[in-house]
């Protein structure tokens, strides 16, 4: 016999999830460009150091959104925030999305790449010697874990030294994003057709689609994920041999919140990255 459930006497004490998205942070320490429009320019913050310090690690943090306008790179500075005050350097590149100039295919792409190559010469020029950029770490969030997961997998655009990748709830397969018609169609916009009517986009920037990366990967995913189901990494797990842990009772935006249950674990995984892969 089934329990019958009990509705939450106090529902509007529960914390919104989103509202990171709108907590109060501290801006960056530099914002670098690394192209010509407005979108093509990278927050970077530093963690504090005392003189004689090793070189800190570098992660390099792609947001979420649905690659969509609305959502850009202000809506992690938390998450960059938590992150720096561990030890590690972060840049989190902004890039063009669909509803912008540029926005979609190839312009996402194209930017994304650009800034993943110009990111060590454009750290080293304003913090010299202070971070080590030759062995970054990806981090994804939602459409950033697509755009970790597809820059690791692809020769021309993965950084060099790269020590991993941590995604985390990417929407790591876009047929199965556009068929589920997740956020009102965000893949539609994003590559302009189904994979039926751009079949060579999907195979280009699809992680499932995609070999997989040659660097440690790991996906985290909330069991609670409203946005993107977490059968979406569990089916990329299968298929590429990446880790997948799913996280009990999370839901898409504590990934991204320092203040939430997921944070621990992510710490520990990005810490898993520290030593440089073998190559």
């Amino acid at each position: 016999m089934s329990a019958t459930p009990v509705p939450d006497p106090h529902p509007a004490s529960r914390p919104d999830p989103r509202e990171v998205l709108a907590r109060a942070a501290a801006p960056p320490d530099a914002v670098l460009r690394y192209g010509r429009s407005a979108e093509s320019v990278v927050d970077l913050r530093l963690p504090v150091r005392a003189p004689g310090d090793a070189p800190s690690r570098l992660v390099v943090l792609l947001h979420g959104g649905f690659w969509r306008a609305e959502y850009d790179r202000i809506h992690t500075r938390p998450l960059a925030d938590g992150l720096a005050a561990e030890g590690w350097a972060v840049a989190t590149p902004e890039y063009p999305r669909t509803g912008q100039p540029g926005g979609g295919w190839p312009g996402t792409f194209d930017d994304v790449a650009t800034a993943l190559r110009s990111l060590p010469d454009l750290v080293e020029a304003v913090a010299p010697g202070a971070v080590d950029v030759g062995t970054p770490v990806l981090l994804g969030h939602s459409a950033g874990g697509q755009l970790a997961l597809w820059a690791a997998a692809t020769p021309s655009v993965r950084p060099p030294g790269l020590a991993g990748v941590v995604a985390l709830a990417p929407v790591a397969d876009l047929g199965t994003a556009w068929r589920l018609g997740l956020d009102g169609g965000a893949v539609t916009a994003l590559l302009g057709g189904s994979p039926a009517e751009a079949p060579d986009r999907y195979a280009a920037v699809d992680p499932l689609r995609l070999p997989a990366p040659s660097v440690p990967v790991m996906v985290l995913h909330g069991t609670d994920d409203a946005q993107v189901p977490p059968s979406i990494s569990e089916a990329y797990g299968r298929a590429t041999g990446a880790r997948v842990e799913v996280l009990a009772g999370v839901e898409h935006f504590g990934l991204v919140d320092p203040r939430s249950a997921a944070w621990p674990r992510l710490l520990e995984v990005l810490r898993t990255l520290e030593a440089p892969a073998a190559r």
